[in-house]
């Protein structure tokens, strides 16, 4: 009998054979167990997804929608949706100190933190970064296969989740600071650090899958912002502009350029096309620390300190959005939205500075090296 990847049950490392017939049914992707043993035993998280594909409550009634925050208003028309398990990351997989941590305390970067020295990698190092990065883009090319209409964004963590397993990989949002998903998927007005849940994708979402993966002590981190069926040309727009801006941001990186200059030509390009450049979250140094100096604004006219040189090795991720700059974060404490609700998009490479400009280490490898929303443009 054929496999269909592993079994979705939380902490079952077996081959899955079977699929649940309720989700052949609704036309619900994935969905796939090792057993009617398993598949009886997750029945009660998984018959979920059967009651919001079909628009209802879990508990299969209609009057009220789930809503695990009654006093909270919603800036946007996105809603929260139930949340699968944690999922397992077998023992023999090298893991980073927080994953163990019962709070998710990065300790190492704790230690170091406010430091603002940034570390120049030696070539061992620089390797390991390209080897990290490398397998963080094959597992985002993964999650963009499956991303697609009626695909729940708990489905597309757990393809990133098996693809990381794959590839001797431990998923580094997994329990950062108690975050309790593999990846980040952000959907519509989220602007970052969206939870993945059991809502399916609607034809003409947005959906940013943020990859990180831990590989033989190094991390690499990289982001891409996916159509979902047919996207309006408006929002198309939107996500075109915002990759034009990490590509620009990207132009500049050189030896001896100052880190505070990737605000000033993101926000040029931004603003030139009606849009804002959130200003809560930048991007940061990265290679044995998930996160580290330096630390890289994208808005204008900001206070980043540092110079650039051979070795260092960071983020870029600009976060533009259609109105307003400011966010909001809902009670989940990590999921941001634009606090007007209007949608936002975002890209992310790591960079390795050279000798002549720089490296990207999370490049897309095919052809031309273009991110996968102009396959669709």
């Amino acid at each position: 009998m054929s496999t269909l990847g592993s079994c979705e049950t939380p902490g079952c490392e077996n081959s899955a054979k079977l699929q649940c017939p309720t989700c052949l049914k609704l036309g619900i992707q994935g969905s796939f167990f090792c057993s009617q043993e398993c598949f009886k035993s997750n029945w009660k998280n998984h018959k979920i997804i059967h009651s919001l594909a079909k628009g209802e409550n879990p508990d299969g009634t209609k009057e009220t929608a789930y809503n695990p925050w009654p006093y909270y208003t919603f800036t946007g028309k996105l809603r929260p949706f139930p949340q699968s398990p944690k999922r397992a990351v077998p023992a023999s997989i090298a893991r980073p100190d927080y994953a163990e941590h019962p709070a998710g305390l990065p300790l190492s970067e704790q230690a170091v933190k406010g430091s603002g020295q940034i570390k120049i990698l030696d070539d061992e190092e620089v390797e390991g970064m390209r080897v990290a990065c490398k397998l963080g883009r094959e597992v985002l090319d993964e999650a963009a296969r499956v991303c697609d209409v009626g695909v729940t964004t708990d489905e597309i963590d757990r393809v990133v989740h098996e693809a990381c397993l794959e590839r001797d990989c431990y998923p580094s949002p997994l329990n950062y600071y108690e975050f309790p998903a593999s990846c980040c998927t952000s959907v519509n007005e989220v602007i970052c650090h969206g939870i993945p849940d059991m809502r399916p994708l609607k034809d003409g979402d947005l959906c940013n899958v943020d990859i990180t993966v831990y590989h033989r002590g190094f991390h690499g981190d990289l982001n891409e912002t996916f159509f979902v069926g047919n996207v309006s040309e408006k929002h198309k727009n939107l996500v075109k502009v915002t990759h034009e801006c990490l590509m620009k941001a990207i132009a500049i990186v050189k030896p001896g350029e100052k880190y505070r200059e990737i605000g000033n030509v993101i926000q040029k390009h931004a603003q030139a096309h009606g849009y804002s450049v959130v200003r809560s979250y930048c991007g940061h140094g990265i290679h044995r620390l998930f996160h580290t100096a330096p630390n890289v604004p994208h808005y204008a006219k900001n206070r980043a300190v540092g110079v650039m040189k051979p070795g260092h090795c960071f983020t870029i991720e600009p976060m533009i959005s259609m109105g307003t700059w400011r966010d909001e974060m809902w009670p989940d404490k990590w999921t941001a939205v634009t606090a007007d609700g209007q949608w936002s998009a975002q890209f992310e490479h790591t960079l390795l500075v050279n000798e002549t400009g720089c490296e990207i280490l999370t490049r897309r490898r095919n052809s031309d090296g273009s991110p996968h929303f102009m396959d669709k443009m």
